[in-house]
């Protein structure tokens, strides 16, 4: 699984990890309430990426121990109890998988999207994530109730980590949370959206086996990406063969 790869590298370029902050999650436990995690606005302390401000999210699978080799939660800016009102956000997972473990063609994709797909399924007590797909955003309102309670990245992040390796092909998680006001939100947001396209390109590759690459609107990502256009060409030979 190589095909995250060369952006997952330009994306942790455009990241000062010296500013980094490596949480402690080995204690961090935190409640996840299922889908009853309503926080109204008079019950919000705050949101991340709330209103104009950013609230990027990205996703990206790997095989690479220079990306990936342990579970980690890294923090950029202030964590959730240092911050007083609406902020920018953007949280991105790094995924390690055993090579060849999510399979070819439409189990690929499946399979990617599934690992996606778990930020749905995470609900810490007290912060609720809004996702829109369509824009990549992913704003969450923080209570505060739970801020009183001590609800922070750590507890947060552990969650994820939980909720992640739930999948028997994930090997482990980098996950960074960033709330730096100064933060370069922009570049980050364009390089999230570069991953998603690698994904939805994926899916176009095995749904169009038979397409004219000329026409393709996915064009540039497919020539940018290595391993991209090499999948389409073996798809392209199996379905002849077939």
């Amino acid at each position: 699984m190589k095909l995250y790869d060369e952006s997952i590298k330009e994306l942790l370029a455009g990241i000062d990890m010296t500013s980094a902050k490596k949480l402690d999650i080995v204690n961090a436990t935190w409640k996840d309430v299922g889908d009853h995690n309503l926080i109204l606005r008079a019950d919000m302390a705050y949101e991340l990426g709330g209103g104009t401000f950013p609230a990027v999210s990205g996703m990206a699978v790997t095989c690479n121990d220079e990306f990936v080799n342990t579970d980690e939660v890294m923090l950029i800016g202030p964590d959730l109890d240092e911050i007083k009102a609406d902020t920018p956000y953007a949280r991105i997972a790094l995924v390690k998988v055993a090579e060849d473990s999510l399979g070819d063609g439409n189990t690929l994709y499946n399979a990617i999207r599934k690992i996606e797909y778990v930020r749905y399924h995470i609900n810490p007590e007290g912060y609720m994530t809004r996702i829109s797909a369509s824009n990549n955003r992913e704003p969450v309102r923080v209570g505060k109730a739970a801020l009183d309670k001590g609800l922070n990245f750590s507890k947060v992040g552990k969650l994820f980590l939980d909720t992640y390796h739930e999948n028997k092909n994930i090997e482990a998680v980098k996950l960074i949370f960033i709330t730096a006001p100064d933060f370069d939100y922009k570049s980050l947001s364009d390089q999230a959206k570069l991953l998603e396209d690698i994904t939805g390109t994926i899916d176009h590759i095995f749904k169009n086996v038979m397409m004219d690459c000329g026409s393709c609107s996915l064009q540039k990502v497919c020539d940018e990406v290595e391993g991209l256009r090499e999948l389409h060409f073996q798809e392209l030979k199996k379905e002849r063969e077939y």
